[in-house]
């Protein structure tokens, strides 16, 4: 007997919207970085652009403008190209990004038009680039950011780092917080998954 049911997805084709339905005319940023190159929120949806030497990304809102358009807003956030960003569960307006220019930035993203203006927040790790960032999806100010082999987690409501998790071996390639937020997992170049509990220590209480 076969040990394992076919999916009822199995047939399942995608459904594509028509072009007037498309966010059209973006440069979006096509450089191979750890993190996503387009993250969305309830209200926005932001992605990395090629545009101003890749330090700039590119803001539309999910709905469409009076006219059936998306405008889309360019933004000017980093002095180097950006490499992730990510929108906070908590609140559908706060972008942040984090850069080859080795800081993370938040920004408070309003209407169709109008600029970001100054960060929110700017944290300076100090760990050289940055490649992924991440909102904690449980604890309001709690943020996750990672730069080529380690894992920081910052407070951002103090503006100072909490924990750094243990270096990795090798590239860290991704890291994603379990859903009630107590724990966080890596992946890394040497083909190991680590599982980390940071209120509990800063090494990981499993490698697999």
């Amino acid at each position: 007997m076969n040990r394992f049911k076919t999916s009822k997805f199995k047939n399942t084709t995608p459904n594509i919207s028509k072009r007037d339905g498309w966010i059209s005319g973006v440069r979006a940023g096509s450089n191979g970085f750890q993190g996503n190159l387009i993250k969305a929120s309830c209200d926005f949806v932001a992605f990395n652009t090629e545009q101003g030497g890749g330090g700039m990304v590119g803001v539309a809102t999910v709905e469409a403008a009076a006219d059936g358009k998306w405008p889309v807003t360019y933004m000017a956030c980093h002095a180097d190209q950006v490499t992730d960003l990510d929108f906070s569960p908590f609140d559908n307006d706060l972008l942040a990004t984090c850069s080859a220019d080795e800081s993370v930035k938040l920004w408070r993203v309003h209407g169709e038009e109008e600029q970001a203006g100054e960060p929110v927040v700017t944290l300076s790790p100090a760990d050289g680039r940055l490649e992924t960032v991440l909102f904690h999806p449980a604890a309001q100010g709690l943020l996750a950011v990672s730069s080529s082999k380690a894992v920081q987690i910052w407070d951002i409501t103090r503006n100072s780092a909490l924990a750094v998790l243990e270096q990795h071996p090798d590239q860290l390639q991704s890291f994603s917080w379990k859903q009630d937020g107590s724990l966080l997992a890596t992946s890394c170049k040497d083909k190991k998954l680590r599982i980390f509990d940071p209120r509990a220590q800063l090494t990981a209480i499993q490698v697999q």
